[in-house]
């Protein structure tokens, strides 16, 4: 009687809605945050929006230690409203206005994580919505099978391991396109590129996958570094038209000079990956629209590029285009059997960061539950908003999501 009573809740579990929820510190005013949540629990992982470096009271540290130390401590008051600790936090993405600040970065981590610290990405930018310091993170609920991977020899200066895995999942660190040997940065692009893909292959393969097993990319990359040499690199590593979902985003600069870096999420077990494509859209030799990791749905970043004949972007502001990248991003969603009122987070890159109110106004009007943990910064320097000789403008905006399916069924 009592296997069978067990039997019935194990099925009665999986069946039942995934409990998301905005998780929002003691020590944030209430509705303080009406265009995002602080952190999202969405169950297996709690994913915390982009922490500046204000004390609870406004105020703003005088140093820049003080500052990256009470930017940590916001992502740790999330974490620990979620019932979590620091050790639970897997993966952290930091960007700074200043790069040169790298090593200080490196050493308050370590003191923040002195056991194992997560898998982290470490970006210089152009603007950020406080400066000079913006992080954020996942955490993931359940420690079992939480450890480091690194591949053999591997040699770096940093605290931070090559990648954390999970009982489910591979986070893995920025792998920059630097020879391992020495560090040096070669002169040819196409060389850097084969680098930083050597490295994140040799950091999936450590830790048992390939790279079939990966679920999203995030390709940064500085103006040095063509699009068009990354993206034939890129494609050679993987299936046509089962890529992961990906968001490459041209970034102001990168640690120790370098020009490339990968970073991403892995799937341990591969029955649990699968690409999303819209009936729409042709098959793509560098990204899948969105690729799920069991219930998890990695969508790639998205813009108000219109698709199909004379395709391209049109609208003439941020506001304009971002109703577009909402169409299309659903498009993804839908597709996967989805809403908005599914994603728990979004990456958000503004051309310029001063439009971030008509952005806001306009994003909001597309979430009626749970709004999405967030980060937003402004990665490069303000484009020229001219058309082209065909009325195309240069993208304004691009989001990525994650969203998370909040039934199963067997």
């Amino acid at each position: 009687m009592r296997i069978l009573l067990a039997g019935l809740l194990l099925v009665s579990a999986h069946g039942m809605h995934a409990q998301v929820r905005a998780v929002v510190p003691s020590n944030v005013a209430t509705g303080a945050k009406r265009f995002y949540s602080p952190g999202v629990d969405a169950g297996e992982y709690v994913y915390v929006s982009g922490q500046g470096p204000r004390r609870p009271d406004g105020s703003l540290p005088s140093t820049f230690q003080a500052q990256a130390r009470q930017a940590l401590d916001n992502v740790k008051s999330v974490v620990l409203a979620a019932g979590l600790t620091m050790e639970h936090v897997v993966y952290a993405q930091v960007y700074l206005e200043d790069i040169n600040r790298y090593s200080e970065v490196n050493a308050i981590f370590s003191e923040a994580f002195p056991k194992t610290p997560p898998a982290r990405a470490v970006l210089g930018v152009a603007k950020l919505p406080e400066p000079p310091i913006q992080i954020n993170a996942v955490a993931v609920r359940n420690l079992v099978d939480r450890q480091p991977i690194f591949p053999p020899g591997y040699k770096s200066g940093d605290s931070t391991p090559p990648a954390i895995l999970t009982h489910d999942r591979l986070f893995i660190s920025a792998m920059p396109g630097s020879d391992p040997s020495n560090g040096k940065v070669p002169d040819d692009p196409a060389a850097q590129v084969d680098f930083a893909l050597d490295r994140m292959k040799a950091v999936v393969e450590a830790a048992g996958l390939d790279l079939r097993d990966m679920i999203f990319v995030n390709p940064y990359l500085t103006a040095d570094i063509p699009t068009r040499v990354m993206n034939q690199h890129y494609a050679q590593r993987f299936e046509f038209g089962n890529t992961p979902a990906r968001a490459t985003i041209e970034v102001s600069s990168l640690p120790s000079g370098v020009h490339i870096e990968y970073t991403g999420v892995g799937v341990r077990d591969l029955k649990e990956r699968r690409a999303i494509r819209p009936k729409n859209m042709p098959p793509s030799p560098t990204a899948s629209p969105c690729v799920f990791a069991g219930d998890t749905l990695y969508c790639s970043a998205k813009s108000g590029f219109i698709p199909g004949p004379h395709g391209g972007v049109y609208g003439t502001t941020t506001a304009h285009q971002l109703r577009q990248t909402m169409r299309n991003l659903l498009d993804n969603l839908e597709e996967a059997g989805m809403t908005f009122d599914d994603v728990v987070s979004a990456n958000v890159y503004l051309d310029d960061l001063s439009d971030a109110q008509a952005f806001d106004e306009v994003y909001a009007q597309y979430f009626s539950g749970v709004l999405p943990a967030r980060t937003i910064i402004q990665q490069i320097s303000p484009t020229e908003r001219h058309p082209d000789k065909e009325d195309h403008y240069p993208d304004l905006e691009q989001i990525s999501l994650i969203a998370v399916r909040k039934s199963t069924s067997y």
